[in-house]
Protein backbone atom coordinates (compact mmCIF):
# COMPACT_ATOMS: atom_id res chain seq x y z
CA UNK A 1 0.00 0.00 0.00
CA UNK A 2 2.98 2.22 1.03
CA UNK A 3 3.96 1.70 -2.81
CA UNK A 4 1.14 2.58 -4.14
CA UNK A 5 0.51 5.94 -2.34
CA UNK A 6 4.17 7.03 -3.11
CA UNK A 7 3.92 5.91 -6.51
CA UNK A 8 0.63 7.69 -7.23
CA UNK A 9 2.35 10.60 -4.95
CA UNK A 10 4.89 11.02 -7.88
CA UNK A 11 3.04 10.54 -10.66
CA UNK A 12 0.73 13.68 -9.67
CA UNK A 13 3.92 15.77 -8.29
CA UNK A 14 5.49 14.33 -12.97
CA UNK A 15 2.17 15.96 -13.92
CA UNK A 16 1.91 19.21 -11.51
CA UNK A 17 5.13 20.10 -11.35
CA UNK A 18 8.72 20.63 -13.28
CA UNK A 19 10.22 17.88 -14.38
CA UNK A 20 13.50 16.72 -13.22
CA UNK A 21 12.61 18.34 -9.75
CA UNK A 22 13.89 14.86 -8.89
CA UNK A 23 17.86 16.05 -7.36
CA UNK A 24 20.66 14.49 -9.40
CA UNK A 25 22.94 11.66 -7.27
CA UNK A 26 25.72 13.39 -6.63
CA UNK A 27 27.24 10.20 -5.22
CA UNK A 28 27.20 9.42 -1.43
CA UNK A 29 29.90 10.74 -0.64
CA UNK A 30 28.91 14.58 -1.84
CA UNK A 31 25.35 13.21 -0.20
CA UNK A 32 26.50 12.34 2.98
CA UNK A 33 28.19 15.82 3.05
CA UNK A 34 24.95 17.29 2.73
CA UNK A 35 24.78 17.85 -1.45
CA UNK A 36 27.78 20.22 -0.78
CA UNK A 37 30.19 19.27 -3.62
CA UNK A 38 30.77 22.51 -5.38
CA UNK A 39 33.97 22.79 -4.11
CA UNK A 40 35.13 19.11 -3.42
CA UNK A 41 37.34 17.26 -5.93
CA UNK A 42 35.93 13.63 -6.77
CA UNK A 43 34.87 11.87 -9.93
CA UNK A 44 31.08 12.45 -8.41
CA UNK A 45 31.93 15.88 -9.43
CA UNK A 46 30.47 15.02 -13.04
CA UNK A 47 27.07 15.51 -10.98
CA UNK A 48 27.74 18.37 -9.10
CA UNK A 49 30.74 21.09 -10.16
CA UNK A 50 32.51 19.56 -13.01
CA UNK A 51 35.59 21.82 -12.34
CA UNK A 52 36.59 19.42 -9.99
CA UNK A 53 37.28 17.23 -12.26
CA UNK A 54 40.92 18.97 -12.76
CA UNK A 55 41.92 17.32 -9.72
CA UNK A 56 42.08 13.63 -11.16
CA UNK A 57 45.52 11.93 -11.68
CA UNK A 58 44.18 8.83 -13.59
CA UNK A 59 41.12 7.59 -15.36
CA UNK A 60 38.08 6.65 -12.22
CA UNK A 61 34.80 5.14 -13.04
CA UNK A 62 31.80 4.75 -10.37
CA UNK A 63 28.38 3.42 -10.05
CA UNK A 64 25.55 4.07 -7.51
CA UNK A 65 22.36 2.82 -6.37
CA UNK A 66 19.88 4.79 -4.67
CA UNK A 67 16.78 3.56 -2.69
CA UNK A 68 14.36 6.68 -2.65
CA UNK A 69 12.45 7.26 0.59
CA UNK A 70 12.83 2.97 1.00
CA UNK A 71 10.40 2.58 -2.04
CA UNK A 72 12.82 -0.07 -5.24
CA UNK A 73 9.89 1.32 -7.26
CA UNK A 74 11.14 5.47 -7.30
CA UNK A 75 15.00 4.07 -7.32
CA UNK A 76 18.04 5.71 -8.84
CA UNK A 77 20.80 4.28 -10.90
CA UNK A 78 23.70 6.69 -11.55
CA UNK A 79 27.06 6.42 -13.54
CA UNK A 80 30.04 8.44 -13.64
CA UNK A 81 33.47 7.71 -15.83
CA UNK A 82 36.27 10.35 -15.97
CA UNK A 83 39.67 10.27 -18.00
CA UNK A 84 42.26 12.62 -17.34
CA UNK A 85 44.39 14.16 -20.40
CA UNK A 86 47.47 15.98 -20.88
CA UNK A 87 47.76 19.43 -19.93
CA UNK A 88 45.25 19.43 -16.85
CA UNK A 89 42.42 18.62 -19.14
CA UNK A 90 39.49 16.12 -18.47
CA UNK A 91 36.98 14.60 -20.02
CA UNK A 92 33.60 12.96 -18.21
CA UNK A 93 30.28 10.91 -18.40
CA UNK A 94 27.65 10.79 -16.67
CA UNK A 95 24.62 8.71 -16.77
CA UNK A 96 21.40 9.39 -14.58
CA UNK A 97 18.12 7.57 -14.50
CA UNK A 98 15.34 7.93 -12.50
CA UNK A 99 11.14 6.55 -11.68
CA UNK A 100 9.02 3.36 -12.29
CA UNK A 101 6.78 2.23 -14.98
CA UNK A 102 4.45 4.86 -15.01
CA UNK A 103 7.29 8.14 -14.88
CA UNK A 104 11.13 7.91 -15.53
CA UNK A 105 13.92 10.27 -16.01
CA UNK A 106 17.24 10.20 -17.84
CA UNK A 107 19.89 12.40 -18.04
CA UNK A 108 23.69 12.05 -20.01
CA UNK A 109 25.98 14.02 -19.86
CA UNK A 110 29.19 14.99 -21.13
CA UNK A 111 31.91 17.45 -19.59
CA UNK A 112 35.23 18.85 -20.19
CA UNK A 113 37.60 20.09 -17.44
CA UNK A 114 40.57 22.11 -17.14
CA UNK A 115 43.26 23.79 -14.79
CA UNK A 116 44.45 27.18 -15.51
CA UNK A 117 47.78 27.29 -14.02
CA UNK A 118 47.43 26.41 -10.01
CA UNK A 119 45.00 28.67 -8.59
CA UNK A 120 41.58 28.11 -11.21
CA UNK A 121 39.66 25.17 -12.36
CA UNK A 122 36.72 25.60 -14.95
CA UNK A 123 34.19 23.05 -16.78
CA UNK A 124 31.46 23.13 -19.17
CA UNK A 125 28.86 20.07 -19.43
CA UNK A 126 26.21 19.45 -22.15
CA UNK A 127 23.61 17.06 -21.11
CA UNK A 128 20.50 15.29 -22.89
CA UNK A 129 17.57 15.01 -21.02
CA UNK A 130 14.25 12.55 -21.29
CA UNK A 131 11.50 11.93 -19.37
CA UNK A 132 8.98 9.57 -20.27
CA UNK A 133 5.42 9.39 -18.73
CA UNK A 134 2.55 6.82 -19.48
CA UNK A 135 -0.07 7.67 -21.97
CA UNK A 136 1.87 11.05 -22.03
CA UNK A 137 5.14 9.57 -24.75
CA UNK A 138 8.70 11.24 -24.22
CA UNK A 139 10.56 14.02 -25.04
CA UNK A 140 13.70 15.04 -25.32
CA UNK A 141 15.66 18.16 -23.94
CA UNK A 142 19.20 19.82 -24.09
CA UNK A 143 21.01 21.77 -20.93
CA UNK A 144 24.05 22.89 -20.41
CA UNK A 145 26.26 23.73 -17.40
CA UNK A 146 29.42 25.66 -16.32
CA UNK A 147 31.27 25.43 -13.26
CA UNK A 148 34.38 27.27 -11.50
CA UNK A 149 36.95 26.49 -8.61
CA UNK A 150 39.36 28.95 -6.82
CA UNK A 151 42.26 27.72 -4.78
CA UNK A 152 42.46 30.10 -2.05
CA UNK A 153 45.24 28.27 -0.59
CA UNK A 154 46.20 24.85 -0.02
CA UNK A 155 43.73 23.95 2.53
CA UNK A 156 40.46 26.41 0.95
CA UNK A 157 38.78 25.98 -2.13
CA UNK A 158 35.85 28.15 -3.16
CA UNK A 159 33.13 26.97 -6.22
CA UNK A 160 30.43 28.02 -8.05
CA UNK A 161 28.20 25.86 -10.53
CA UNK A 162 25.07 26.85 -12.72
CA UNK A 163 22.86 24.38 -13.94
CA UNK A 164 20.45 25.51 -17.60
CA UNK A 165 21.33 29.03 -17.71
CA UNK A 166 19.54 28.99 -20.69
CA UNK A 167 16.48 27.97 -19.31
CA UNK A 168 15.94 25.18 -21.63
CA UNK A 169 12.61 22.92 -21.35
CA UNK A 170 10.67 20.22 -23.11
CA UNK A 171 8.58 20.81 -26.08
CA UNK A 172 5.58 18.98 -25.11
CA UNK A 173 1.94 19.78 -23.53
CA UNK A 174 2.94 18.33 -20.15
CA UNK A 175 4.32 20.83 -17.76
CA UNK A 176 8.01 19.57 -18.33
CA UNK A 177 10.60 22.09 -17.19
CA UNK A 178 13.95 21.91 -16.18
CA UNK A 179 15.27 23.99 -13.21
CA UNK A 180 17.70 26.60 -13.15
CA UNK A 181 20.09 26.53 -10.29
CA UNK A 182 23.08 28.58 -9.12
CA UNK A 183 25.21 27.55 -6.20
CA UNK A 184 28.13 28.82 -4.40
CA UNK A 185 30.36 26.75 -1.54
CA UNK A 186 33.81 25.62 -0.13
CA UNK A 187 35.46 23.73 1.17
CA UNK A 188 38.33 23.85 3.54
CA UNK A 189 40.45 21.36 5.07
CA UNK A 190 41.27 21.91 8.73
CA UNK A 191 43.48 19.12 9.43
CA UNK A 192 44.87 15.92 7.98
CA UNK A 193 41.44 14.34 9.23
CA UNK A 194 38.87 16.84 9.09
CA UNK A 195 36.90 18.33 5.73
CA UNK A 196 34.43 20.98 6.50
CA UNK A 197 32.51 22.29 3.71
CA UNK A 198 29.18 24.62 3.14
CA UNK A 199 26.84 25.29 0.89
CA UNK A 200 24.46 27.59 -0.83
CA UNK A 201 22.37 27.21 -3.35
CA UNK A 202 19.34 28.78 -5.48
CA UNK A 203 16.58 27.37 -7.91
CA UNK A 204 14.81 29.96 -9.56
CA UNK A 205 11.07 30.52 -8.46
CA UNK A 206 12.14 28.49 -5.76
CA UNK A 207 14.11 28.67 -1.75
CA UNK A 208 17.59 28.94 -0.96
CA UNK A 209 18.88 26.47 0.61
CA UNK A 210 21.70 26.70 2.93
CA UNK A 211 23.98 23.29 4.24
CA UNK A 212 26.86 22.42 5.66
CA UNK A 213 28.66 18.96 5.71
CA UNK A 214 31.55 17.61 7.60
CA UNK A 215 34.48 14.51 6.79
CA UNK A 216 36.40 12.95 9.28
CA UNK A 217 38.80 10.06 7.89
CA UNK A 218 39.27 7.78 10.88
CA UNK A 219 42.32 5.79 9.41
CA UNK A 220 43.50 6.26 6.22
CA UNK A 221 41.26 4.12 4.25
CA UNK A 222 38.21 5.00 6.36
CA UNK A 223 35.83 7.94 7.14
CA UNK A 224 32.56 8.87 8.46
CA UNK A 225 30.65 11.82 7.44
CA UNK A 226 27.58 13.74 8.04
CA UNK A 227 25.47 17.09 6.81
CA UNK A 228 22.25 19.33 6.84
CA UNK A 229 20.26 21.34 5.49
CA UNK A 230 17.84 23.86 5.90
CA UNK A 231 15.05 24.10 3.31
CA UNK A 232 13.90 21.32 3.61
CA UNK A 233 15.94 20.54 7.01
CA UNK A 234 17.22 17.28 5.95
CA UNK A 235 19.90 15.34 7.84
CA UNK A 236 22.50 12.88 6.30
CA UNK A 237 25.25 10.44 6.88
CA UNK A 238 27.75 8.24 6.18
CA UNK A 239 31.07 6.54 5.40
CA UNK A 240 33.58 5.53 2.68
CA UNK A 241 36.23 2.86 3.32
CA UNK A 242 39.26 2.22 0.54
CA UNK A 243 40.87 -0.72 -0.38
CA UNK A 244 43.98 0.19 -2.12
CA UNK A 245 42.00 1.54 -5.78
CA UNK A 246 38.86 0.38 -4.92
CA UNK A 247 36.88 2.59 -3.03
CA UNK A 248 32.98 1.97 -1.65
CA UNK A 249 30.79 4.91 -0.39
CA UNK A 250 27.40 4.76 1.83
CA UNK A 251 24.97 7.26 2.80
CA UNK A 252 21.37 8.03 3.86
CA UNK A 253 19.21 11.29 3.53
CA UNK A 254 16.28 12.28 5.39
CA UNK A 255 13.15 13.83 4.11
CA UNK A 256 10.67 15.58 6.65
CA UNK A 257 7.66 14.21 4.95
CA UNK A 258 8.70 11.45 2.20
CA UNK A 259 11.51 9.72 4.56
CA UNK A 260 14.84 7.86 4.25
CA UNK A 261 17.15 7.34 1.46
CA UNK A 262 19.92 4.99 1.42
CA UNK A 263 22.40 4.69 -1.54
CA UNK A 264 25.62 3.02 -1.83
CA UNK A 265 28.49 3.19 -4.87
CA UNK A 266 31.24 1.38 -5.96
CA UNK A 267 34.62 3.65 -7.24
CA UNK A 268 37.80 2.19 -8.78
CA UNK A 269 40.65 4.30 -10.06
CA UNK A 270 42.77 2.70 -12.59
Amino acid sequence: MKRFYLSALYMLLGIALPIFSQEINSGPRITALGNTGVALQDVWSLQSNQSGLSALKHPAASISYQNNYLNPELSTQSAVIAYPLHGGNVIGLSFHNYGFSAYSEQKIGISYARRFGSTISAAINFNLHQVKISQYGSARAYTAEAGLQYFVSENLIIGTHITNPGRSGFDTEVNAIIPVCLEFGASYKVTDKVLLNSGISKTLNSVTDIKCGLEYSAVNWLAFRGGMSANPFRQFAGFGCQLYDLKLDAAASSHPYLGFSPQIALSYEF
